[in-house]
């Protein structure tokens, strides 16, 4: 094994992390008889040679060594082998990307296409290896197939002949799972893909296969659904809690008792035709089995629907135990034993391990995200389904159900009440796990959190202990209760708010909090300024006050301008600036209870161009009404070199109103600005200073077409303008914003813990706006 290794010029290339010249004693470490060492060697590879899907020199020169690792049996988990070959070589360039790449990413693009090719290349392994004495290379192979093999025709007929003789579940459903990628991929093959899939979803006599048929049959050929799926999929769920699935566990014993799946037959399926890819090459030299060739398929009788046990058949729900969240001290059933080491790589096996512990049907869950993925802008359908897996009386599902409903109301707009509230009933469960999830998802819920507001107080008064959450390093926090609690403006928060400020370290979120529950929170003012008054100023003295000085500023405390003085006076030099944006922004607020302050405000916009000016000249307005002495600081903020103090500047210029009208050439010229936010404040405060709105409404909605992101700011904007005339290019923007089921902010793999927010704050704004409740017109 390894020939040649030695010979490659390792130290000539690298990785992520530098030199390359320890790449051989990681490929050597994945073939080692140590299981501890094999992981750390995979964590390697993924985190230095495969950073982050990266494709170095060094990692196309690793490829046929890895075909080596992968086909030799005497080496363990190779199975973690295949993945890391499929994900080298299973990276996408379609046009789009090939349209934006630039002379830096040329390079990359290129082992991008190189490592796809080489991959690609060696992929008839696959093929032999999707029958492996290791379940755990068996696992890995069909995905590997269905990503990286040529000729997606004859890896469908593999997988389907393969299905009724595999006798891991898991690996049936990693099969099924394929040939949905294998549809997606090669969308000709979809409608075959779809008839097969809806065959295993009614006959198929695992009810988890069944699921992943449904699954996949959602992401690749949706129409195929049957019309009840809710139902459906709530009967497999009930099925699957009732009658627990073991890995290889098929209970008849016979050999050829077809074990999950069901064959080829000559009704369901058309002769195969030419593979769909272009350049189709000769068959690669492996065997090709009787239904991969044209005009073939291999038959063999099928379980008719009546010989499915009927849903009355199964135990009630009832009846079953429940679910021991305990993990066992074996994680990986089937799969080795499982060593735990301190690499990324292990801690996210211990913790998938964690996960599926106790789980008769650990995949179930991913089944579901797949169903969800597939079902798409359906949002009754997933509603319902969820609503009906938070009923369960297995806690595991409920768990997957709590977290698969913040991933839905994050990024789809839609009636969540019943939802919401089903959610808030987790809360009282005794099983910890399940219900910090549930908090943790009505945090981010803010006003959608409403069904569960009782539930959230009842939690909050049935454990004070767990109001402030501490940490091994940082500030500590508020619970996610308290926060979700908050966010409502319920008056139940206040207890926990109260106790938070009496601890020695302050939670850094208190001042939010506050902020959210406005004057309800009055009374904590006096706590708040207090330890203001009592903070020393040294180096700390940003991160204790910030929470002190946000809270203070939400309340408009104007009795506090002292202590805000005294921290604006004392600031220390160590994040200074940080300190001093805080307290101007609170003395702002204060309006004119903060008269006191005005000197020291008039002494820093002596300073005009500068950040602090600008600041200091919004305070002194707010304080002091005097537009003589902040408009000419305000005015040469808006050349800063700095489009942030820039665009402060006009934020701060449209606060004046036509008190400003002399500064609005300058903020008309900034309409054509290169900078897309600076374009849309100055186009504000264009609007709030001379009250034209043609131009300015032209230039925020060529901008709410160009960035999602200003759509909030351009929508308060339209709101405090008053009613858009119907049949205006603003009222079909916003009526169009309406309609759309998808939040404005949503994103694929990533999301914000304000995006639900902030897009049910951009409705609210669309409403307003269209009634006309604001100050003018946009006419």
């Amino acid at each position: 094994m390894f020939s040649g290794i030695d010979e490659v010029d390792w130290a000539s290339m690298e990785h992520a992390y530098g030199p390359a010249d320890d790449v051989p004693e990681l490929l050597r470490g994945l073939a080692s008889a140590d299981p501890a060492e094999r992981e750390a060697a995979l964590d390697g590879m993924y985190g230095a040679v495969h950073h982050q899907g990266d494709v170095y020199a060094c990692t196309l020169a690793c490829i046929p060594f890895l075909f080596e690792l992968v086909v030799d049996p005497g080496v363990q988990d190779r199975g973690g082998v295949v993945e890391l070959l499929t994900s080298i070589g299973g990276f996408d360039l379609d046009e789009d990307d090939e349209a934006e790449i630039d002379e830096d990413e040329i390079e990359g693009a290129a082992n991008y296409a190189m490592a796809a090719a080489a991959v690609t290349a060696g992929a008839g392994v696959f093929f032999e290896l999707i029958a492996d004495e290791d379940p755990g290379v068996r696992l890995a192979a069909p995905l590997a197939l269905a990503t990286l093999h040529r000729h997606p025709v004859r890896v469908l007929a593999l997988l389907r002949e393969r299905l009724p003789v595999e006798p891991d579940e898991e690996v049936r459903l990693a099969l099924v799972e394929a040939a949905g990628r294998v549809a997606l991929r090669h969308r000709p093959l979809a409608e075959r893909v779809g008839r097969w899939l809806g065959l295993l979803a009614s006959r198929a006599d695992s009810p988890g296969l069944r699921l992943a048929a449904l699954a996949q049959l959602a992401r690749c050929s949706p129409d195929g659904l049957p019309g009840d799926v809710v139902p459906v999929v709530s009967r497999l769920l009930r099925e699957m809690r009732a009658v627990p699935q073991e890995s290889g566990d098929r209970g008849d014993g016979g050999e050829h008792a077809p074990p999950g799946g069901i064959a080829a037959r000559e009704d369901d399926e058309p002769e195969p035709g030419p593979d769909t890819t272009p350049d189709a090459e000769p068959v690669d030299p492996e065997p090709v089995k009787p239904s991969e060739q044209a005009g073939s398929e291999t038959v063999e009788a099928v379980q008719p629907v009546e010989a499915v046990q009927p849903v009355e058949a199964v135990q009630p729900v009832e009846a079953v135990q429940p679910v021991d969240l305990d993990p066992p001290a074996s994680a990986e059933t089937g799969r080795g034993e499982h060593v735990a080491t301190p690499t990324l790589v292990g801690q996210l096996r211990s913790l998938a391990a964690q996960e599926s512990a106790g789980r008769g049907a650990p995949w179930a869950a991913d089944l579901l995200r797949t169903l969800h993925v597939g079902l798409d802008d359906r949002v009754g359908d997933r509603t319902a389904l969820l609503a009906d897996q938070l009923r369960s009386p297995d806690r595991r599902q409920r768990i997957d159900a709590v977290r698969m409903s913040g991933g839905l109301i994050r990024a789809w707009r839609g009636p969540y009440e019943e939802l919401v509230a089903l959610v808030g009933e987790q809360l009282s469960d005794p099983e910890p796990r399940l219900a910090e999830a549930a908090s943790h998802v009505l945090e981010e819920l803010f006003g959608l959190a409403a069904p569960a507001a009782d539930a959230l107080a009842a939690r909050l008064a049935a454990d004070p202990g767990s109001w402030v959450k501490t940490w091994a390093s940082g500030p500590p926090g508020l619970s996610s209760t308290v926060k979700a609690l908050a966010r409502l403006g319920d008056a139940r928060a206040l207890p926990a708010l109260a106790a938070a400020l009496e601890l020695p370290q302050v939670a850094h979120d208190v001042g939010f909090a506050v902020g959210h529950l406005g004057a309800t929170a009055r009374p904590l003012a006096g706590a708040l300024r207090r330890r203001l008054a009592e903070l020393e100023l040294d180096e700390g003295a940003y991160d204790r006050a910030s929470p002190l000085l946000a809270g203070l500023t939400a309340l408009r405390a104007g009795e506090a301008a002292p202590e805000v003085l005294r921290v604006l006076r004392g600031a220390p030099e160590y994040r200074g600036e940080w300190l001093r944006t805080a307290a101007l922004r609170a003395l702002g607020a204060f309006g004119p209870a903060a008269r006191e302050a005005v000197p020291e405000l008039r002494a820093l916009v002596r300073r005009p161009g500068t950040a602090a000016a600008t600041e200091a000249a919004e305070a002194l307005w707010a304080v002091s009404g005097d537009a003589d002495a902040v408009l000419p600081v305000l005015i040469e903020g808006l050349q800063s070199d700095q489009v942030h103090d820039r665009r402060a500047a006009a934020v701060a210029l449209g606060a004046l109103g036509p008190r400003a009208a002399v500064a609005a050439p300058r903020l008309r010229g900034l309409l054509a600005h290169e900078e897309l936010w600076l374009r849309v404040d100055a186009a504000i405060a264009l609007w709030e200073v001379s009250g034209r709105t043609r131009e300015t409404v032209a230039a925020l909605l060529t901008a709410w077409e160009q960035n999602r992101h200003v759509r909030v700011r351009v929508a308060e904007c339209l709101a405090r303008m008053g009613p858009v005339p119907e049949g205006s290019a603003a009222a079909h923007v916003l009526r169009s914003e309406l309609v759309s089921v998808r939040r404005h902010n949503a994103m694929d793999g990533g999301y914000g813990s304000h995006d639900i927010h902030e897009d049910e704050k951009l409705l609210a704004l669309c409403r307003q706006a269209l009634r006309g409740t604001g100050k003018g017109s946009t006419s």
